[in-house]
């Protein structure tokens, strides 16, 4: 029998909303300050959430520091870690210890990571980070394209997971390229699989797309965020996240 697929619900979003307004403000929730992405996950994780996802990016734009350390005290669910491939995330995951770490690729002017990690042009440092998280028994996933190069050298590198960039597959929807971007995901999660690797996938999922995202063979755990933060807006995010899970594995 087919294992269910694992829902991470990423809250970065919800600290979207809140920097809005209070970015500048001296303190970072409580009071007039909120939503607090903390008290938003631990309901996600009361309606089923497997792992809550979060990004601590350099310039702090949602997520910030004092949040990744309340999360890792308060949830019971697995923290995921998004981060960038710097010496200064590598020092806050070695603090932190969540249960795994995402090395992404980060770029100023997206509004959320667009595309995955280039690992093949960035074999040293990569390599470097995953080594460090070993020495600390913290897990590595990497966001990736499902460009073969990329699966065998994560591999290779160590990984325990990767993350499939579902994006040009949210993306496609409703046009012509659609079918192909599937088959390129589903061929990945294949060869991810054989290279012995624990498959994810995330980015642009959500209500309409996740009733053929779930084909994808493999797929241990779907990272989705802005279509539950989104959908929170009108059924609250314990309805959300519930909704979410039975499409999911229906």
């Amino acid at each position: 029998m087919k294992s269910p697929i694992l829902l991470g619900v990423n809250i970065d979003h919800s600290a979207t909303v809140r920097q809005a307004r209070y970015r500048e403000h001296p303190l970072d929730r409580g009071g007039v300050v909120e939503p607090d992405p903390v008290a938003i996950a631990l309901e996600a994780q009361r309606a089923g959430a497997d792992a809550i996802t979060m990004h601590l990016r350099e310039d702090r734009r949602h997520i910030v520091d004092s949040d990744v350390y309340r999360m890792k005290e308060m949830i019971q669910v697995p923290l995921n870690l998004e981060m960038a491939a710097t010496d200064e995330m590598t020092k806050v995951a070695q603090e932190v210890k969540p249960a795994t770490v995402l090395l992404v690729p980060e770029g100023r002017a997206e509004v959320t990571t667009e595309g995955g990690l280039d690992v093949v042009g960035n074999r040293e440092r990569v390599s470097e980070v995953i080594e460090a998280m070993k020495a600390s028994g913290i897990p590595v996933s990497l966001f990736i394209d499902a460009i073969p190069e990329q699966i065998d050298l994560s591999a290779e590198l160590g990984a325990t997971f990767v993350e499939l960039h579902t994006g040009n597959f949210a993306h496609a929807w409703g046009t012509p390229q659609f079918d192909s971007e599937l088959d390129v995901l589903k061929h990945g999660a294949i060869r991810a699989h054989e290279a012995g690797l624990k498959v994810n996938a995330g980015h642009g999922i959500n209500y309409t797309n996740i009733r053929l995202a779930r084909t994808i063979p493999w797929i241990y755990e779907m990272n989705i965020g802005h279509s539950i933060i989104a959908r929170a807006l009108f059924s609250g995010i314990g309805n959300a996240v519930r909704e979410m899970k039975s499409l999911m594995n229906s």
